[in-house]
């Protein structure tokens, strides 16, 4: 492997993967144990082994008091900025302290006990790390479910975690709108068969909402009482293997599936990231662009920076339009962020409107070191035009919900290796990384392939689904013996650096949120008037992909094609929220098809990005895919 001569990268990786017990074990002296492990790794429990275990610990504790109890309560832990609200709020550790202390002891009141699940449906705002955190402290199990998703995609969440309590907010805030998230939860909570003792709801001054008698009550007053009372909540012990979190991956038809985060295993990795990945030492300040919805907000906006010491921004706005294209670059100089952590979308949305780059000679970033991508495939241009105006590496690097943190990246920490474009570098300590065929045998040098990681897998990756251990193992570890299904394509060069290309199933990508094409197909094929119908992800110069909807209505149908169009985008945007950025239906005589039946969506996908290819030996009727490229020129 050619590695930079500079970089401690070659000796760390193989280190990791020749004695990881060792090596993880060396991590786990960064992390405030209230019992230390029996053993660094069991390999006779769970599914593939489990981390620390017999270790106890609390993660708020870690995140929170010890930097206080060491001096360092004067130190900002959050600075959450509004320009949709234009507000600032900063709090230090130990004003965040007070807060998490406080909210706890309202939720044990309300008897939430360790093990219990509470459901945070909550906008960006600073209430929703505290809310974290909180449930962290008592050993409760969070559930955050992103604000863009429509009643029926919360219930299920519901009814999969059975919550003894709901937090959530009168509302959140997108540019020149305001969306309603009392009524949302209203409807999810009707439509659930496991409704929550409790609601805590946050009202906000942008939006006032009725609290229902008996199950809802008032953030505010809560708190206010909560201080004035004195009442606070002591750590509670757990076990590393406890859970700390479920995060429901996105777009899931049927059951959801509930990533299980543990305790010991997600600090421990969380901290090795900080200073070794992103180069960010205690008392910087750090910014992640994401949205606590989402894995990148639980692990870098809350998580990973407390955990580490250092100072996470949380905003509340848009890459452009709060106010301009200048928006990111005004935040990093307003706060002297060392580092950015956004998804490429954004970079395109901002190359979008401000192409020459005059937003960027507007504001002092001296002290940006560095730009992370991840969430979806950095696209070369796109990352050539941000090294060009930022003067600063520009680090592409690949993961997933199920891992927690990064499987492939570029350890800033450990001396930074050659960019390649295309490519998000080389895999992370712990992550041996194959690329195989359908058989698992290993595939040549630059030959594409499945992408999967040797078990075990290194700490804070998911040990289970939420009481869905046979799932996960048919969803993981059956298809490839001995190895995690990433579920991703692609190569690996000579260098070992990793190239992934795409996904190999029907989920893609639209702006860094994984959603599921058969979902949509599914909520598609409900319309009365549809027969058939296939959802494909097309490119997109902002977004990455966007879904495509091809409808084949049922015969004797004679109303106008573009209604019902019209009808099957408000149904998916009613049924899986906006989220889906799913606008574009088009009506077709008729959907292309092997012999034996099987959609070509490669194919349709291929015409519609406007690529080269090739007629599949197997198709039906070739004239089939002439009326897709038609019905596409029509539409535009």
């Amino acid at each position: 492997m050619n590695i930079h001569e500079n970089s401690r990268y070659r000796e760390v990786h193989a280190r990791s993967l020749a004695d990881p017990e060792g090596f993880w074990g060396e991590a786990a002296r960064e992390i405030d144990w209230i019992k230390p492990a029996d053993k660094v790794f069991d390999a006779s429990l769970g599914l593939y082994g489990r981390w620390f275990a017999g270790a106890q610990v609390n993660t708020c504790y870690n995140a929170l008091d010890r930097h206080v109890e060491r001096g360092r309560g004067d130190q900002l832990a959050l600075i959450h900025d509004s320009p949709l609200t234009g507000t600032v709020t900063k709090l230090t550790y130990a004003q965040l302290l007070q807060e998490v202390t406080t909210l706890a002891a309202v939720m044990q009141d309300f008897g939430v006990v360790k093990g219990d699940r509470v459901i945070l449906y909550m906008p960006m705002v600073p209430e929703a790390m505290v809310a974290m955190l909180a449930c962290a402290r008592i050993g409760a199990v969070h559930s955050v479910v992103f604000g863009g998703f429509a009643s029926k995609e919360l219930a299920t969440r519901i009814d999969d975690a059975k919550p003894k309590l709901i937090l959530s907010a009168s509302c959140g805030i997108e540019p020149g709108r305001i969306v309603k998230y009392k009524p949302l939860l209203d409807d999810a909570i009707a439509l659930s068969s496991a409704p929550p003792q409790a609601c805590i709801i946050l009202a906000r001054p942008q939006q006032a909402c009725d609290l229902t008698p008996g199950r809802d009550h008032d953030w505010a007053s809560l708190r206010e009482a909560a201080l004035a009372a004195g009442k606070t909540a002591d750590c509670v012990a757990v076990e590393a293997t406890d859970p700390l979190y479920i995060l429901y991956t996105s777009g899931t038809t049927g059951k959801p599936k509930g990533v299980v985060r543990d305790n010991g295993g997600h600090l421990v990795a969380l901290k090795w990231t900080m200073e070794n990945l992103y180069g960010v030492k205690p008392g910087e300040v750090w910014w992640c662009a994401s949205d606590i919805g989402w894995v990148v907000g639980h692990s870098y906006i809350i998580y990973g920076p407390l955990i580490h010491g250092a100072t996470s921004i949380m905003y509340e706005g848009k890459p452009v339009g709060t106010p301009d294209a200048g928006a990111f670059w005004r935040v990093i100089a307003d706060y002297g962020a060392v580092a950015l952590f956004t998804a490429p979308t954004a970079f395109r949305a901002i190359r979008k409107e401000d192409p020459d780059g005059t937003f960027f000679g507007k504001y002092d970033l001296s002290k940006l070191r560095t730009l992370f991508l991840a969430g979806e495939r950095a696209d070369p241009p796109t990352v050539e035009w941000a090294e060009q105006m930022l003067h600063v590496p520009v680090i592409d690097h690949w993961w997933q919900t199920e891992t927690g943190w990064c499987i492939a990246g570029n350890p800033v920490g450990l001396g930074l290796l050659p960019v390649k474009h295309g490519s998000p570098t080389v895999p992370m300590p712990g992550y041996d990384i194959k690329v195989v065929d359908e058989g698992s045998h290993p595939v040549p040098v630059g030959t594409m392939g499945s992408i999967v990681i040797k078990l075990p897998l290194p700490p804070g990756n998911l040990p289970t689904l939420w009481q869905q251990d046979e799932r996960c193992r048919e969803s993981y570890f059956i298809d490839y013996p001995g190895y995690y299904k990433t579920s991703d394509a692609g190569y690996m060069d000579e260098d070992g650096y990793v190239f992934v290309m795409g996904r190999t199933d029907d989920i893609i990508n639209v702006a860094g949120h994984r959603l599921s094409t058969g979902g949509m197909e599914e909520i598609l094929a409900s319309h009365p008037d549809v027969a058939e119908c296939a959802v494909l992800g097309i490119n997109d110069s902002i977004k990455g992909e966007v879904p495509c909807g091809f409808l084949v209505l049922k015969a004797g149908v004679t109303r106008d094609a573009a209604t019902i169009e019209k009808e099957v985008v408000k149904l998916v945007r009613d049924k899986l929220g906006p989220v889906a950025a799913f606008k574009l239906a088009i009506t077709v005589g008729r959907l292309p098809k092997t012999r034996s039946g099987k959609i070509l969506r490669g194919t349709i996908k291929k015409i519609a990005d406007g690529e080269e290819w090739a007629m599949p030996a197997t198709i039906e009727d070739p004239k089939a895919l002439d009326e897709i490229s038609d019905a596409l020129k029509s539409h535009g």
